[in-house]
Formats: structure tokens, C-alpha cells, sequence
């Protein structure tokens, strides 16, 4: 008798889950996905063309609040918890909620969900969504080109359309992010990569996208995704923490994972953040990994045209995932705001519209910043809708991607750029110490 699974996801490593472990195991059948954190993701399924020779029909996708009467509906045995940014707490809440429906309660470890790459992978993850993972893997991708090497970035998965579109997805070039109809969240990942001339992968078949991958790289980064574990064996693992956020090292899941697993732990923001809150993180990380080299780090934040800021009224636009299941009340804009010379922060949450309402009623530690919500193109264009009703003088885009582009926009738009800054141990000594221990030299690079 085959068992059978529920897998709890938010359309990234449940899909990843899925396929490294369930597909074509005769001994599981995959009943059901649920969906969370992710608005419009539920009511989809996983289609049966990427699901294998075992499922003649697509998977169905429930939303989350479904699970208790999937669970005893199906007599399911056995629910896999597949998504991150959660704390401890709400993880052994969600088991409790399983366990008390009658089927066993399961977390999937690194042997069962990691795949092995013949490239050498060095892998970016944190301890919390938002604690700057893109900036670091974006200066890890100019180190290593600085020194020869062809680097591919694979991104974490972020399938919210058609997924038989996403199986494999490769981004080169502006147009490929309008082909492959890409999201805000989507573009803010892709879009600095693809304009320093790097080669971004993603998708939903990670097995499919690593072959892909290893015909063009010398090095992979794997970029991750909120606070989860990478998808591929990293031969060095940095992960980025936040003391803007202390103690969440030993208290989120699987951030903690992350920090137990690292190689090199950088604490960034230490400019923004009360030096208690920074050796808090520091003694909490040594707790629990001896091993690792730890590193402190500013998130140096400039404006492109600070004239629209200072002694203005502005519209701060923040990086929306951050915001949200990321707990955090402001980021790299509203610093902005305050570094430049703002005359106000305008509170946009009277001029919210739709899905936009909605965010500020389910996210209630949000204030005066507006969460760059644009999961879908109705949810872009109530986005718009927003700006464009709030009364200010310019808007700051505190996100990594051109705003005022993108959407059609009533007034000017300040972009926010942060770079990671080393305070003590340069990046540059750990990736060249690295090199030369894993014998990675000239014999390895593109000529």
C-alpha cells in the first residue's frame, strides 16, 4: 500500500520536495500540495506532465485553512511541511494541527532534498527573508568573474503562473523576464543579475535547471530564497543574519538549519543596528556553530537622484516579502528617507486598493511604507493604483528593481540601491581561500 502525502508549500520547495523524493517513489502517493504566504497560488494544481509516470492526473493545490478536512477526507498519513520563514513556534503549531487530524507530521532533510552538482556550488541563504542575500550573491558573482571563472546564478524556485512554462526557466536579457511574464517579486531577483550581464536560472524542476547549468558555469550561485536551505550541495555555504531582527537564528525555521550548516555567517547591517542586538547574533551563532567564520558587514544605501528627497514629502515603497511573512516594519527605503532628508513619510494605507487593502488587514506590524505587492498583473496594477492616489511629492523604490518602468506612475520615482560592505574579513580572502583549498584554478576557467 502506498502512503499517502499532503505536501504544506507556498510554490517553491514543496514543487522541489515533490520531485526529488515523491515522484517516482512507488511507495508515496502525493495526494495533495496546500498553498500559503503567497497570494492567487491556491486553486492551480501541479500538472501531470511534470509530476511523472506515476499520476495520470494533475495534483490539485488547496489553500493552507483546507488541511485539517483534506486530511481526514483522504485519510492522509502523512503531511510534509515544505515552505520557510516560519518561527519554531508556528511550526510545532501546524504539526500539532496534523497530529491532532491523525496523520504523522514530517520535516525533509539535506540527504533526501539535496541534489549534487559536478560544478562547484557556493550557496546563499539566510537566517530571515530580507537580511540581504541578493546584494552578497551579486558581489560573490562580481568577485569570482573579476578572477576568470563563468558564473550562473540559480535562483530559488518562484513558479506563480503557468507551470508548465516554468519547468526550466533561463534569463539573459530584459525581454526573457516580459517572455516568461514575470512577477515584481520575480524581476526584483532577476533583474540586477541580468543587468551586470549574469545568466539567472529558475523554474520549478531543479534536476532539469542543474543540467542546464552545468553546460555553461565554472561556479554556481545558488541564490536562496526566504530563510530556506539550498536545493543543491553547496561546497560553501555563507549565510546572511540580522540584527535588525536578533535572536531569530535560533528561533526560525529552517534559518536555524542554515546557521548549524555554515560555513561563513555574515552580519550585516551593523551600521542600522544597536551593537547589543549585533553581538547578541554573534554569541547566538557561536552557540550553535563553532565552526564558522563569522563576518560583519554594512548595508551601504544610496539614492540615485537624493534631490527628490530631501525636504520632500515621499511615498516609501519597500521589498514586499521582507515586509510580509518577513516581520519586518521598514527596510532599505525608509533608511533612505531618514539618511536623505525627508520632510515626511507619507502613510499610504488610506489609499489602498483591493489585494493592496488587504495585505495592511493581514500584516498587521506594517505602518507608513507600502509592500511592493505584485504577485499577479491585477495585483500590479492595484499597486499602481495605490502610488498613484497617495498624496506626496516623489515615491522611494526601496526595491531592487526599476519601478517607475515597470508600472505607470503619476510621479517621480527615486530608485534605493544597497551594496554589502565588509567591516573586517574581506569576502574577496574567504572566496579566494576557498579557491585555492577546493583546487579550483585556471584549468576550470572559460577561455
Amino acid at each position: 500500500m502506498k502512503t499517502k502525502v499532503i505536501i504544506m508549500g507556498a510554490a517553491g520547495r514543496d514543487f522541489h520536495n515533490f520531485n526529488v523524493f515523491f515522484r517516482d517513489n512507488r511507495d508515496y502517493e502525493v495526494v495533495a500540495f496546500t498553498a500559503a504566504q503567497i497570494p492567487g497560488i491556491a486553486g492551480r494544481s501541479y500538472p501531470k506532465e511534470l509530476a511523472g509516470s506515476l499520476y495520470e492526473a494533475d495534483i490539485p493545490i488547496y489553500p493552507e485553512e483546507e488541511l485539517t478536512k483534506l486530511i481526514k477526507e483522504q485519510d492522509i498519513e502523512q503531511v510534509v511541511l515544505a515552505y520557510s520563514d516560519l518561527s519554531h513556534e508556528t511550526v510545532m503549531q501546524k504539526a500539532s494541527q496534523v497530529l491532532a487530524a491523525g496523520a504523522d507530521f514530517r520535516l525533509m532533510g539535506t540527504k533526501s532534498t539535496m541534489l549534487i552538482s559536478k560544478k562547484p556550488v557556493i550557496s546563499v541563504c539566510a537566517v530571515r527573508t530580507g537580511s540581504g542575500k541578493s546584494p552578497t550573491s551579486q558581489k560573490l558573482v562580481d568577485i569570482l568573474k573579476e578572477k576568470g571563472h563563468r558564473v550562473v546564478v540559480v535562483r530559488h524556485p518562484m513558479p506563480y503562473g503557468d507551470l508548465r512554462k516554468q519547468e526550466c526557466q533561463r534569463f539573459a536579457s530584459m525581454e526573457d523576464c516580459i517572455r516568461n511574464e514575470c512577477t515584481i517579486e520575480e524581476r526584483e531577483e532577476y533583474e540586477p543579475y541580468i543587468c551586470c550581464g549574469t545568466v539567472v536560472y529558475s523554474g520549478v524542476d531543479f534536476k532539469k535547471i542543474l543540467d542546464n547549468v552545468e553546460k555553461e558555469a565554472d561556479i554556481i550561485i545558488w541564490d536562496g530564497g526566504n530563510n530556506d536551505i539550498p536545493f543543491f550541495k553547496p561546497d560553501l555555504h555563507i549565510v546572511i543574519a540580522d540584527p535588525h531582527r536578533p535572536g531569530h537564528e535560533l528561533t526560525y525555521y529552517p534559518g536555524e538549519v542554515n546557521v548549524r550548516l555554515a560555513d561563513v555567517i555574515i552580519v550585516n547591517k551593523v551600521d542600522s543596528a544597536r551593537k547589543e542586538d549585533v553581538e547578541t547574533v554573534i554569541n547566538n551563532v557561536k552557540s550553535i556553530n563553532k565552526k564558522a567564520l563569522i563576518i560583519k558587514a554594512r548595508s551601504v544605501i544610496t539614492a540615485d537622484e537624493p534631490e527628490l528627497i530631501k525636504g520632500k514629502r515621499v511615498l516609501v515603497v519597500e521589498d514586499g516579502p521582507t515586509l510580509t511573512h518577513g516581520g519586518m516594519a521598514f527596510g532599505a527605503g525608509v533608511i533612505a528617507a531618514k539618511n536623505y532628508g525627508a520632510k515626511e513619510i507619507i502613510d499610504p494605507r488610506s489609499h489602498a486598493v483591493g489585494s493592496i487593502m488587504e495585505v495592511y488587514k493581514n500584516f498587521r506590524h506594517l505602518g507608513a511604507v507600502l509592500p511592493a505587492m505584485g504577485y499577479s498583473e491585477a495585483q500590479m496594477k492595484e499597486l499602481e493604483m495605490t502610488i498613484n492616489a497617495a498624496d506626496c511629492d516623489s515615491v522611494i523604490a526601496g526595491t531592487p528593481i526599476d519601478l517607475g518602468r515597470l508600472l505607470a506612475l503619476n510621479k517621480p520615482v527615486v530608485r534605493v540601491r544597497y551594496r554589502i560592505e565588509e567591516v573586517d574579513i574581506k569576502l574577496e580572502d574567504v572566496v579566494e581561500k576557498w579557491l585555492k583549498s577546493s583546487k579550483i584554478g585556471t584549468a576550470d576557467k572559460h577561455r
